[in-house]
């Protein structure tokens, strides 16, 4: 019987096979549409799976990574609670997620849905196998803690701040499916804010760069901890020492309603 120290037995990862067309297919049209998210998806499944597998090694080996593998705790369920969000303190994280989603209105699990959805259509069409019980579990786990660096870092749902957030997570992980993604969107942006923008953009890597691994962190237990704290604690420089001239927030072209 599995304790929760005891890490369970870890199957070899499946054929890491890289894809560079696919990948600069899939950046293209996700620039020339930054809200078809499941181009994200394609590219990092055309690039991405070896980052993904050095991210998951990393995870194992560190000082929750183990415990949390065996007893598989289930972020979507604490996520999906909005009752318990609701009762936590205000300006904890799991109240400000709340809040995030009902700002942006988004689904708590939609992020989560979206990959799955992509990876039955890469697997259907391109043969690619899907992972083992143990990684599906850390990627949904890490899927879903996208938004959670949203509220923590400060960076908005925008274009803007999706490409900002995209390079405090290139300091974090570095890798080549991050690595094009926070290239093609950073070139995008300048194109709009010019020289400045690449300043900002590297005060976002090394504030990603400086903090903490993230993606080890047991989640569940962290919501009702105050933003504040979790940031010292974490290393993750207040928006206010990170970007002293503010956190940029920008839409870079006019969204066209779709055709009735």
């Amino acid at each position: 019987m599995t304790t929760p120290h005891e890490l369970p037995e870890i199957p070899k990862p499946p054929p890491l096979e890289t894809r560079w067309r696919r990948a600069f297919r899939s950046l293209r049209e996700l620039l020339d549409d930054p809200e078809d998210t499941a181009k994200a998806v394609d590219l990092f499944y055309a690039i991405g799976r070896r980052d993904f597998e050095r991210t998951f090694q990393r995870f194992v080996s560190g000082p929750y990574g183990g415990q949390l593998l065996a007893r598989k705790p289930s972020l979507a369920d604490a996520l999906a609670d909005r009752a318990a969000l609701a009762r936590m303190p205000e300006g904890s994280l799991g109240h400000a997620f709340l809040d995030f989603l009902d700002e942006n209105g988004f689904p708590s699990l939609a992020l989560r849905d979206l990959q799955r959805d992509v990876e039955a259509r890469w697997e259907a069409e391109e043969g690619v196998p899907r992972l083992d019980p143990l990684r599906a579990w850390f990627r949904d786990r890490f899927i879903l803690s996208h938004d959670l660096l949203h509220v923590l870092t400060g960076y908005g749902t925008d274009d803007v701040g999706e490409a900002t957030l995209l390079a405090f997570d290139l300091g974090q992980r570095p890798g080549r499916s991050g690595g094009l993604l926070t290239l093609g969107a950073a070139l995008e942006v300048y194109g709009h804010r010019g020289w400045r923008w690449l300043h900002y953009d590297w005060r976002a890597w090394r504030r990603g760069r400086r903090a903490a691994f993230l993606a080890e962190l047991p989640w569940e237990d962290l919501l009702s901890l105050r933003l504040d704290t979790l940031r010292t604690l974490l290393r993750i420089e207040p928006p206010e020492r990170a970007h002293p001239d503010g956190i940029w927030r920008e839409t870079l072209r006019v969204r066209q309603p779709a055709p009735v």
